[in-house]
């Protein structure tokens, strides 16, 4: 005979989703396969015509302890955190003396609603959310490797009791965390949780209870399905992957009575309602529209725009020092003079400026007044000949270097000039600056072609 075509790829799949997490639907069908009902995923062709076909010596349904239909398959739609009760939580939760937390109290109550409704709806199927005790010991006691000698790593011992599921939130008072800042005696615990990447997660496990018939209820017989991790970034993990064009998964059951299931796993989750994507659609459109305006406000619309045809000069200097002088307490009164063809500034923009008086320091052989005065001017040209040939005059800086004395008079120390760089970066090699905006320079005492000037 033909084997069936069964799917042994149990790894973990990864999916993205935009959607809120509580639109996910899964639909599980689980079935034991018998000698008779195993033949039918094999080809009609396999079969020879001396054989006799095991369906005939299939037991038949009575009242002397054969399973029925219903005991055979199972087939349910479970929704994300749905809790479905097993047979051992049934009788565990009926007895009151075995509710221990809130979470059991009320776990109770709702098995004592769904015994006075009928009875629950599942038989085998059940599930553990994220709030079940088997969660928690599920991701205390995961193996990292599929060996049987593994012995846990020093990092895996460490995260070992990392909670990464549903982060409590911190209390604030007053808009201010009630935690310290600085912790200056940090637990072990406190070390873990706050030295490792910990994304809030949320976990749901979808179980099978292959137990005999009739002797539903026994830890052993639990088998784990479906595992689904949903953190808050939407990303949601599934293993093993749904079943889709894939052949089912199996499992086989240890002991005296090996018996063969098979399960599959799909994604029935509802597509949206056009009237649901287009009032999503208005929903976003809003938002952004909002969330523009917001931005529009923040910026402004007081923009100036620049006159076609005309250049637009910005200058976002910085006095940085002045070095080599032989008096103290200097300042520096600086101007800029523009062309007067086709020149111009705002009426309101001044085109010089005194720094304050620095007194020097040391540095080496030299007295060095460091002044770190920023300064910023505009200026406009406007030429209607654009031939290569009308290179217009570029604006000059002129800068006067005074000293007060105790006197209170002052002197002149030197003079200094210097056409202002037509492209930004460094103009000059020699000016002990750094990395700036604008235009920076050192007054050094002598000629004006040693005044450096750096535009960044």
């Amino acid at each position: 005979m033909a084997e069936t075509v069964w799917s042994t790829d149990t790894g973990e799949a990864v999916y993205r989703s935009r959607d809120p997490v509580r639109n996910l639907r899964l639909r599980v069908h689980l079935q034991r396969i018998t000698s008779s009902n195993f033949l039918h995923y094999q080809p009609a062709a396999e079969l020879r015509k001396d054989l006799i076909d095991l369906a005939t010596f299939r037991p038949q349904p009575t009242a002397s302890g054969h399973r029925p239909e219903e005991d055979e398959e199972e087939e349910i739609v479970i929704g994300w955190q749905e809790k479905l009760f097993s047979q051992f939580e049934v009788d565990l939760y009926q007895n009151e003396t075995a509710c221990q937390s809130p979470l059991d109290y009320q776990y109770r109550q709702e098995i004592l609603k769904l015994e006075n409704s009928g009875g629950k709806k599942n038989r085998r199927i059940f599930t553990y959310t994220d709030s079940d005790r088997y969660t928690n010991l599920e991701e205390h006691c995961q193996r990292m490797t599929t060996a049987a000698s593994e012995v846990p790593s020093f990092l895996v011992e460490r995260m070992a009791n990392v909670r990464r599921r549903r982060q409590d939130r911190r209390g604030m008072e007053g808009g201010i965390l009630k935690s310290r800042i600085v912790t200056w005696e940090p637990s072990e615990e406190f070390v873990r949780n706050n030295h490792v990447i910990n994304t809030p997660l949320q976990t749901m496990h979808i179980m099978a209870d292959l137990g005999p018939y009739k002797k539903l209820g026994y830890k052993k017989y639990e088998h784990v399905l479906c595992t689904l991790k949903v953190d808050s970034n939407g990303v949601i993990t599934v293993k093993p992957d749904f079943t889709g064009l894939k052949g089912p998964y199996r499992i086989e059951t240890e002991g005296e009575k090996q018996e063969l299931w098979k399960y599959t796993i799909d994604n029935v989750s509802p597509h949206a309602q056009p009237e649901e994507e287009e009032r999503e659609r208005r929903v976003f459109k809003d938002l952004y529209g909002r969330h523009k305006e917001y931005l529009s406000s923040l910026v402004g619309t007081d923009f100036e725009m620049t006159v076609p045809g005309a250049l637009r000069l910005f200058v976002n200097g910085e006095v940085v020092s002045a070095q080599g002088y032989e008096y103290d307490n200097l300042y520096v009164h600086f101007f800029v003079e523009l062309p007067t063809a086709h020149w111009s500034s705002p009426a309101f923009q001044q085109l010089s400026g005194v720094t304050q008086t620095c007194t020097t320091k040391s540095l080496g052989m030299d007295k060095v007044a460091h002044f770190s005065y920023p300064f910023t001017f505009e200026a406009f040209f406007l030429h209607e000949d654009e031939s290569s040939d009308a290179l217009p005059e570029w604006p000059v800086l002129y800068c006067e270097v005074l000293s007060l004395d105790f006197w209170q008079r002052y002197r002149v120390e030197g003079y200094g000039a210097v056409v202002l760089p037509a492209t930004p970066g460094p103009s000059w090699n020699r000016a002990p600056f750094g990395k700036g905006c604008g235009v920076c320079w050192t007054v050094w005492k002598g000629s004006a072609s040693r005044v450096p000037f750096t535009m960044c």
